[in-house]
């Protein structure tokens, strides 16, 4: 894919233009240039992103990671995709997948050496199939998840995943009824692709500071599925799924959702509007019906449960961090990963629960405890314009509305401030002067 900005498509085969030395001269400029790097990759995001290790040398777990296995041959590839495994060293038969996909300016085995994903594929015995996008279809490796030549059934990459799946089920004897996916941040916008394409494929999937699938369908469109969002009902949502695989009736993926709080590049209203679009799907209300705190940081989760009681749908909200895979570096059972390189943060070890999720841990260990009622509400206050941005707020006519009570905040600008509450987990009212 050539390398593209918004308004000037440049000739195929054209080099990256070049980016000039001085410094960003307002906040909105070094906005719309972290929006333009999930685009269409010209850099993830500055080196000073607020929670995200500063790029330098790799930590040591990086440094020591294995490589990974390369396989040439897994089909026609009409998405021109590169496949790697992680095979652990004693897979037993009708082993499971997890397919991961990595973010901006990542690489196949970046996202092996600092995900922590290997670190659960060995202590379970699961495989892993990191699929990896080039230079060739997009100029700092963005999977092209806005693109529809690569987002749908039987076409690109969206079809080169689908080929890597087929292919381990032949090469590796794996089950091909446990098949899941992850991803970040364009990998996650991805993962989203795949549940929708593929719904028959996966088994689950786990999006981490991703995008709804069906948002953006060019360049310009992705813009502002990234910041501000869009809102769209559940129903709207949901039909962009179905429209999909039309035909298809279920069972649908189970859809695990993974974002921070300060995501300034992917902005957390993603996370609720995921939430709208996967609990419509499967049938659910908006509320959820539990929540819990999970990890060491008490990164707040919210499940919907399926009429036998089981989770289908969650959101798990990570306190105090930006844009990146939340990882928690050591040798305890619940940590996993690295900070040796940008975009994976020292938080929670999420594959550890996204493992959980996928119910290829073994299923051995107690759920954490439910929240009781009494829990205390989050707060937040802010301008009218960082409430949408966050994803607290929406934004019609002009007017801004709280998510979830629908009460009308005032015109969409930062003169008006209001504190919202959030009880229970994604929906917000209005809270002056009664929050502590």
């Amino acid at each position: 894919m050539p390398y593209v900005m918004p308004s000037h498509p440049a000739p195929p085969g054209a080099p990256p233009p070049r980016t000039g030395r001085g410094g960003r001269r307002s906040r909105g400029v070094r906005r719309l240039v972290a929006v333009v790097a999930l685009v269409t990759g010209a850099t993830l995001a500055g080196p000073g992103t607020a929670g995200a290790a500063p790029a330098g040398p790799p930590a040591a777990e990086a440094r020591t990671a294995a490589a990974l296995e390369r396989v040439t041959a897994f089909g026609a590839n009409p998405g021109n995709l590169n496949m790697y495994v992680h095979r652990p060293p004693a897979l037993p038969a009708n082993a499971p997948v997890v397919v991961a996909l990595h973010g901006c300016t990542q690489s196949a085995q970046v996202y092996s050496d600092n995900s922590g994903l290997d670190t659960f594929a060995d202590r379970h015995g699961f495989l892993v199939v990191y699929a990896e996008t080039t230079t060739a279809n997009n100029a700092n490796k963005c999977f092209n998840w806005f693109q529809p030549g690569d987002t749908r059934r039987g076409q690109g990459e969206a079809a080169s995943i689908r080929q890597m799946v087929a292919h381990a089920a032949t090469a590796y004897g794996t089950d091909v009824g446990q098949v899941h996916v992850t991803g970040l941040s364009a990998g996650g916008a991805m993962t989203s692709v795949m549940l929708a394409a593929y719904p028959e494929v996966f088994a689950a999937g786990a999006v981490v500071a991703g995008i709804p699938y069906g948002c953006g369908v060019d360049v310009v469109s992705a813009f502002g599925c990234m910041s501000p969002g869009k809102d769209r009902t559940p129903a709207a949502w949901a039909q962009a799924v179905r429209d999909a695989h039309p035909g298809f009736t279920g069972p649908w993926p189970r859809v695990a959702i993974w974002h921070g709080d300060n995501d300034p590049t992917v902005v957390p209203r993603n996370a609720d509007e995921l939430r709208d679009q996967w609990t419509a799907v499967h049938g659910l209300g908006q509320s959820p019906d539990r929540t819990s705190t999970v990890g060491p940081n008490s990164t707040r989760r919210s499940e919907y449960l399926s009429a036998g009681g089981g989770s289908v749908v969650e959101v798990n909200r990570v306190p105090g961090i930006a844009h990146g895979t939340p990882v928690d570096p050591g040798a305890g059972g619940e940590q996993c990963g690295a900070t040796g390189t940008q975009h994976f943060i020292d938080s929670i070890c999420s594959s550890y629960w996204i493992t959980r999720f996928f119910g290829l841990d073994g299923g051995t260990l107690p759920e954490p405890p439910v929240d009781p009622p009494t829990e205390p509400s989050a707060c937040w206050t802010a301008d009218n314009y960082e409430h949408v941005r966050a994803g607290r707020a929406t934004t019609t006519g002009g007017y801004v509305y709280a998510k979830g009570s629908g009460q009308q905040l005032g015109l969409y600008n930062t003169f008006v401030t209001h504190t919202l509450k959030e009880s229970p987990a994604g929906h917000y009212v209005l809270a002056d002067g009664t929050c502590p």
